[in-house]
This record gives structure tokens, sequence and C-alpha cells, in this order.
């Protein structure tokens, strides 16, 4: 188990679609954290940004980016893209520059001003890249890529379209909650079967939309936390960021080809779960100590796989806790109290710092209409293309 660091300041800008740039979303983030951990931007020796390639030659320098707009003081910077584990991957760098003594207190930043409608792949032919390629070859666009796994569960495991529909219900009510999500409308399963087709069997509102926002965190020391005066803060006690084991024998874009089993054996667990299984064990926690969770409900039949990914209940299971009401508010463990990317969408470099800015709130107390009681343990679970896994596990 390795050394905690506190998070002192959380702050978001809420989700849209505002039309200005990705920077300024970033910034009113950081500043709203600052505030949050009653800092000044001078107190931060340490900024991590996490990449935005969408907006221009600043994305791919995101750190500097955040630093310059806030005012050039000499803080030390770091920039980080693993797609949408970008978030994760950014608190783990300020972590171990906490741990290793580098700095006291790091400013984790990430923003995006999305494109309208579904990603697509930047311009320029990438013969190497196997994101490019599933585009160019394959005509795999996200949804498709969502109605696949889909289309697997149901072979799999039964699940059904109208149990897909009810997370979308559950997370509309939570959603519905959240001053910062963009979506802020409860849905009935009625209305997700009456929106049109996307990617058979998913509907529009079964798949998240593509957002502007930005979140933020200041990290800082526990003896640095002590010295400001805040006895008992919110712990990051494990970052998880690993990758997955060959030979993978199931199909996960963007790669549209599995590795060979002939000579090696499949590993035991799947990639996604064994993203959590290593925070649980450099935390030294267990699925059953969790109050909530935050998962990367990119689709709702995505949510339903985190659950058995989590360790929430066992495989094929997922959407008999789901119906067991096991996830909702009040349940035995809640997942996507904000209201998920059902509620938000995806603003890339933001959401996986989104997803701890929720867990600092529900186990600060802080959540209002959508607080969990005696909530004291909560894990982030997303996972960014190209085999980047993150998980953040949060305690107090």
């Amino acid at each position: 188990m390795t050394a905690e660091v506190a998070v002192l300041g959380a702050g978001m800008h809420p989700w849209g679609k505002w039309g200005r740039g990705f920077v300024e979303y970033g910034v009113a983030a950081a500043r709203a954290a600052l505030a949050d951990a009653g800092l000044d931007w001078r107190d931060v020796g340490a900024v991590v940004g996490a990449d935005t390639v969408r907006g221009g030659y600043p994305g791919y320098v995101a750190g500097a980016t955040f630093a310059k707009a806030l005012g050039w003081q000499g803080a030390r910077v770091t920039s980080v893209y693993a797609a949408c584990a970008s978030g994760a991957q950014a608190i783990d760098t300020a972590r171990a520059r906490i741990l290793a003594g580098l700095t006291d207190v790091a400013l984790v930043v990430g923003a995006d001003a999305a494109p309208k409608g579904f990603f697509r792949p930047a311009g320029g032919d990438r013969p190497d890249d196997p994101d490019w390629l599933r585009f160019r070859v394959l005509g795999a666009t996200n949804p498709t890529y969502f109605g696949l796994y889909a289309r697997r569960r149901m072979a799999v495991h039964g699940d059904t379209p109208e149990d897909f529909a009810q997370v979308k219900v559950k997370n509309s009510a939570m959603g519905a909650l959240n001053p910062r999500a963009r979506y802020r409308k409860r849905v009935t399963a009625e209305e997700v079967a009456a929106s049109p087709v996307v990617a058979d069997p998913l509907r529009l509102l079964d798949i998240c939309a593509t957002s502007d926002g930005g979140a933020a965190l200041v990290l800082s020391s526990m003896e640095f936390a002590r010295r400001h005066g805040v006895a008992e803060p919110v712990r990051i006690r494990a970052v998880s960021t690993v990758t997955p084991r060959y030979p993978s024998a199931v199909l996960d874009l963007p790669d549209i080809a599995t590795d060979s089993a002939v000579a090696v054996e499949p590993p035991d667990e799947p990639f996604r779960a064994s993203i959590a299984r290593a925070a649980y064990e450099e935390a030294g926690i267990g699925p059953e100590d969790l109050s909530l969770a935050e998962v990367y409900d990119l689709s709702t039949a995505l949510e339903l796989q985190w659950y058995e990914d989590l360790g929430l209940c066992g495989e094929g299971e997922g959407a008999k806790l789901l119906r067991e009401g096991a996830t909702a508010p009040g349940g035995r463990i809640p997942v996507n109290t904000s209201g998920g990317l059902a509620s938000f969408g995806e603003a890339v470099p933001a959401q996986a710092i989104a997803q701890v800015c929720e867990l600092t709130w529900q186990l600060r107390g802080q959540a209002g209409e959508r607080q969990i009681p005696h909530a004291r343990v909560g894990v982030t679970a997303n996972q960014g293309l190209f085999g980047h896994g993150s998980a953040v596990l949060a305690v107090r």
C-alpha cells in the first residue's frame, strides 16, 4: 500500500456546449479548486494538465497552457495524454511528484471544447494508428463500438435493451440533481425506447454526447494538509494506470484484431477487471469496502460491464444488480451518483478528474440532494484508447 495524498480542493466548469475555448473552462475549474482549497495560485508548486488534442496547438501543451492563463509563477509543469484516461494519469503524475517530495501542492486540470456530434479521427493518413484504421478500414465509429459491446452482453449474458434503458433512467435521475451536469432532466424507459436507433441495439439516449467542460483538483502532501489546518481530508490511496496483458482474445477497439491464444493461454482476467484489481491491491481495500463508484458509461451497456469488472457482482450479473436497485441511491453500492457521462457527456481530458471531484464531494458530505449517507470509500474507473486503463481510489 502506498502513501496517501490529500485532496484539498475540487472544482468544475459546468458541462454543456458553450462555444468557447477549452482554456477558459480549465481556468474556471482551476480557480474553483483553489478557492475550495483555500489556497492562492502562487502556492502551487506543480501543474499537471490533461491534454486536449482537438483544440489546436495549445492543446498539446495543456499544462503550460493552463499555467500561462492562470499567470506565470514558475511552477513546474507536465502535460499528459492518455485519451479518456488522461485525467487519471494526470492525477497519478501529480501524486508521484508529491510522494517523491518534489512539491507540496499540485494542481491537476483537464478541459475540452469537443466537436459537435461523435468523435472522428484527425485529418491525414496514419496507417500505423489503430484508431485511424478502425475508422477508415472498418468504418467503426464510437457508437458502432458501443453497439458491439451491447450485442456481446446480450448474446453472452442475456441482457436486454430494457436493462440498458434502466441505466439511463437511473443516471438521469442523479444528473437532474447535479447543477454541474449538462442534462438535468429525468428520462423514462419509454423515452429511451422511443429515441432513434444509432447502433443497434443502442438508441440515442443509450449513448453519451460530446461536451464542453472542465475539472480540476488541488492535491497536497498529508503534512502540508495538516499545516494548512485540514486534519481529515479526502485522501487518494491508489491510482491504477495498468495496461492489458498478452494475449488479448476479445476484440477491444480501436484494435481490429485479437492476439492468438494458440501457444499462450489468455490471462485469468480481462483488461478492465485488472484495472480495478490493481487499485484494490495498492489500497488494501476490496469491492466490499466501497461506498460508491463513478464509472465510465460511454453507453448504458458499458456501465453494466463495469459493475462486473469492479467486482461489484459476478460475471454476467450486472443487469441483475441493476434490477435489484443495488446501484441506485439507497442501494448497496450506488454507481454514478454524479449522473455519469449520461448526464454530462464526454469532455475527454476532464472526465476522469470530474469523477474524483464527485468522490471528493460525496466523501466530504457536500453532494447536496444526491448525497450518499456515510460515504467513506469511493472508486472511479475508465478506459482510454490504446491500452490506457485507469482507476482512482479515494477514502475519508
